[in-house]
């Protein structure tokens, strides 16, 4: 029995160091696990660190496209709430270029916007040239484009103009009666061509209103012819042949047109009056769509002096009814030598051209402007009176007088200031003469108002 023993409490003993074994491999194997994961576990925090940007901006993507997502998704312990996520170094860099692109982009613009907004300086010198070219300009309103008054508006340019000090400034107008109402009314313009005979009959009509402390004259300048043109085949021969048939009077209102009526009524013509402009007429002529056109300028006339021999003039006689307002004329072939055969002339009527202003105040800046272009035009009068200038300018004599109309101050005081100048001299030369011996000092005086007198005598003859 105690043999038998033995051998069981072998095998509990030998399962005891089994059971031990086996623990202590287990208890080995945890040991192992548990320093494996340590090992591992900094690895993987390591690896969590690198791939953080990506991770930022994967989270910043998934931010722009669902603004709304909760804060508590992304699980988070409180040290990582307190302490926020500080930038690698890479997402440092990519900041400050950012702000640095940012701030030369801001420089570059203000660069760019600094020349839209001038210095002082440059707006004070614009202003103040813009004042002096306002105040040095004068505007100059003549007739069509075909006129004599257009051309002798741009010759006043051409020898008056002085750079930004004076200049002359012509406008293409109607003439006539509606340059009498533009310098009346309109503000921007400051001197006009216009006919003696309207500025007369609008006086006395008042269809612009009281003329006389508005519209001055500067100088009577020189006269206008009329000119009647027919077709050469046509077969008129006189101007009471017109009656009932269709005649160009120029247009409406015009210089020519307001002439022509008051022509064509006095002389007892009922033509078929029509207003077109000289280019339109000539070109209906030559189609016979008309029987005649009447153009008013000072010879040669631009709009005549290329028609050829297919065209004639036609005379108009100085009959008494028209010599109250009108002044007799003559047209020579050398005017016009494709229209009026060599050696002939043919008569007609003329009218004086008048240069207007508005009547300023003398202590506005307007009548100084026009004071300042008096003085330089009466004192370059000689300049206009050679050629290339418009024949007519030798026609002109600034202390021409239009009886019944007022004078422009300026113009007044100035052609006055001339004559005492020249009767001066005048009269001096007058007591040499006399051999009479010196002259005491109140019958100089005396001497020198009477040959005034004189002077002034003849000149109204």
């Amino acid at each position: 029995m105690g043999g038998g023993a033995q051998p069981a409490s072998r095998s509990f003993q030998l399962c005891g160091l089994v059971l031990g074994a086996i623990a202590l491999l287990a208890a080995g194997t945890s040991d192992v696990g548990a320093q494996t994961a340590a090992a591992v576990r900094p690895a993987v925090v390591k690896q969590a660190k690198v791939a953080k940007p990506t991770k930022r901006t994967v989270v910043k993507r998934v931010a722009a496209r669902k603004p709304a997502t909760k804060a508590t998704a992304v699980p988070h312990n409180q040290q990582t709430a307190a302490q926020p996520m500080p930038l690698q170094p890479s997402a440092t860099k990519q900041t400050r270029r950012t702000v640095s692109l940012r701030s030369s982009k801001h420089a570059r613009h203000r660069r760019m916007a600094r020349p839209v907004a001038e210095p002082a300086d440059n707006n004070a010198a614009a202003t103040l040239l813009g004042e002096r070219l306002s105040n040095n300009t004068i505007t100059v309103l003549a007739g069509g484009i075909s006129s004599t008054d257009l051309a002798v508006a741009n010759d006043l340019a051409a020898v008056l103009d002085d750079g930004d000090e004076l200049r002359i400034m012509p406008i293409v107008g109607r003439g006539g009666g509606r340059n009498i109402r533009d310098v009346r009314f309109i503000k921007g313009v400051d001197l006009g061509f216009t006919q003696s005979n309207l500025l007369a009959r609008f006086r006395r009509g008042g269809e612009f209103g009281p003329l006389d402390d508005k519209i001055a004259y500067v100088a009577k300048l020189f006269n206008e012819e009329l000119h009647l043109v027919v077709r050469a085949d046509s077969g008129f021969t006189s101007i009471d042949q017109l009656a009932g048939n269709i005649v160009n009077f120029g247009a409406a209102g015009g210089g020519a047109d307001l002439t022509a009526r008051d022509i064509f009524a006095r002389l007892g013509v009922a033509a078929r009056a029509v207003n077109l402009s000289d280019s339109d007429a000539i070109g209906k002529l030559r189609r016979r769509e008309i029987a005649a056109a009447v153009l008013l300028g000072g010879a040669p006339t631009p709009a005549l002096a290329a028609l050829g021999p297919e065209f004639r003039l036609l005379p108009v006689p100085y009959a008494k009814p028209l010599q109250d307002d009108y002044l007799p004329a003559t047209l020579a072939a050398q005017d016009y030598p494709g229209l009026i055969e060599a050696g002939r002339a043919v008569d007609t009527v003329a009218v004086g051209v008048v240069l207007i202003a508005y009547n300023w105040p003398m202590d506005s800046d307007r009548y100084r402007r026009i004071e300042r272009f008096v003085e330089t035009f009466f004192d370059h009068i000689n300049d206009l009176q050679v050629p290339p200038r418009h024949p007519k300018w030798r026609e002109v004599n600034l202390a021409a007088v239009l009886p019944g109309l007022p004078r422009f101050a300026a113009a007044q005081d100035w052609i006055k200031r001339r004559r005492e100048e020249a009767s001066q001299e005048q009269f001096e030369r007058f007591v040499e003469t006399r051999g009479a011996g010196p002259v005491s000092g109140g019958e100089r005086e005396r001497l020198f108002r009477e040959f005034l007198q004189w002077t002034a005598a003849r000149e109204r003859r």
